[in-house]
């Protein structure tokens, strides 16, 4: 069995409120973590403990500290184009359950993303990119929007859009529940929880909107 049982550990609840607090925080320009805004050179020599892990996008508006308010050692972060769950996401989720005892992960997706408008509009169009290597992201979300891209209002490409970001930040939560034998265990024994969210740009806020019984975001 993996490294999971340390008593200082935070249960999923407290590392989720720990991360609502610091995106109200983030909103509201309070208390802006000491350790996000300087290096010090017990950064180094502290080994790793981080509360959350957090898979995010890649997009450069989405910085996942920052958001949270946390600093240094404090989160275990995998960003990809569109969040999507591949094997080597998978893999780096693991590690970090396994190694560091993290119980909370968070799929955490945001408005206008990149990712869900090129795979909407390869949807919309049946033309996917010329690149492989960008066709091998669409891929992955497509089959999760097919259904809402097809039944979309043709007059609202910005709610198409959206629901598309959330039902992908679903499709990512259950692959990581059930996907990963390791994982799997965890949540099933109750030593993991993984919770879906989105990080809406037009307001700073981050929305917890699939929490696996965890309270609600404030």
């Amino acid at each position: 069995m993996p490294h999971t049982y340390d008593a200082d550990v935070p249960t999923p609840e407290q590392a989720l409120q720990r991360l609502i607090d610091g995106n109200r925080r983030f909103r509201e320009g309070d208390h802006i973590s000491e350790s996000r805004i300087s290096w010090a050179p017990k950064h180094a020599t502290h080994r790793q403990r981080p509360f959350a892990i957090v898979l995010g996008c890649s997009d450069s508006r989405t910085p996942v500290e920052a958001l949270f308010d946390q600093g240094f050692g404090d989160l275990f972060v995998v960003r990809v184009a569109g969040n999507i769950v591949a094997p080597s996401i998978v893999g780096s989720i693991e590690f970090a359950a396994s190694q560091f005892g993290s119980r909370l992960v968070v799929v955490m997706g945001h408005t206008q993303c990149g990712a869900i408008s090129a795979t909407v509009h390869a949807i919309e169009t049946g033309m996917g990119h010329d690149s492989k290597n960008i066709r091998s992201i669409t891929d992955r979300i497509a089959p999760h929007i097919t259904p809402i891209v097809a039944a979309g209002d043709q007059h609202s490409s910005h709610k198409v859009v959206r629901e598309s970001m959330r039902a992908n930040v679903l499709a990512s939560v259950d692959h990581l529940r059930h996907g990963s034998q390791l994982l799997e265990e965890l949540v099933q024994r109750g030593r993991l929880v993984v919770v879906g969210a989105e990080y809406e740009l037009e307001s700073g806020t981050v929305h917890f909107f699939e929490r696996g019984g965890l309270p609600a975001s404030a």
